[in-house]
């Protein structure tokens, strides 16, 4: 009987120091800036924001059936008018306000090229509040992560700045025009700041 045990228990002991021994998994690595997210564009291909580094983002939630989807308008003319000095609009469709933007990626697309002539990069819809938030908005709008400029998105076309090394430098709200003297004037401090 004593002979059954004992190879028993040194099976049993072995398993226990493997296991003690094992590495322990990481912890997932949190986020450090808007740089340190990839997302999925309007086509469905995956897009790393870290190519962004060097570049002032104004990072927008949008929608198309909103009363302030003629804000694509200005968007596009700030886009146009500081593109060359290193300005990127990202637009984040989303549905969570009074549900404004129902359709598929490729509907959000058609519109934007066709009603506004929109050339700013477009991503997939995503939640950005709420149950199910996209981890990206979950950063812009946590206290952990923004500070400065938490609090949730409350509707369409919220604005975020973002200067050259990825750190959220100004928030407006949805009502606030892409083209208003306050937002102009945060854009082009952001630029004149050395890459």
């Amino acid at each position: 009987m004593l002979d059954r045990i004992i190879p028993l228990l040194l099976v049993t002991v072995s398993l226990i120091s493997v296991a003690t021994v094992a590495p322990a998994e990481e912890p997932a690595k949190k986020p450090e800036s808007v740089l340190s997210f990839q997302m999925k564009d309007i086509d469905g291909k995956t897009v790393d924001l870290a190519k962004y580094k060097g570049e002032v983002l104004l990072i927008v939630n949008t929608a198309s059936q909103c009363g302030l989807t003629p804000q694509y308008d200005a968007l596009e003319d700030i886009y146009e008018k500081y593109k060359a000095q290193g300005f990127e609009i990202l637009a984040f469709p989303a549905n969570e306000f009074g549900n404004q933007e129902p359709g598929s990626d490729d509907q959000i697309k058609t519109f934007c090229s066709s009603k506004y002539n929109v050339t700013f990069p477009l991503f997939s819809k995503i939640k950005v509040k709420n149950e199910g938030i996209h981890p990206l908005y979950q950063f812009l709008t946590s206290k952990e992560t923004n500070p400065k400029f938490a609090g949730p998105i409350g509707w369409n076309f919220a604005k975020f700045l973002v200067n050259r090394k990825g750190e959220v430098i100004a928030r407006f709200e949805p009502k606030e025009k892409p083209d208003s003297e306050a937002i102009t004037k945060e854009i082009e401090k952001a630029l004149a700041e050395a890459k």
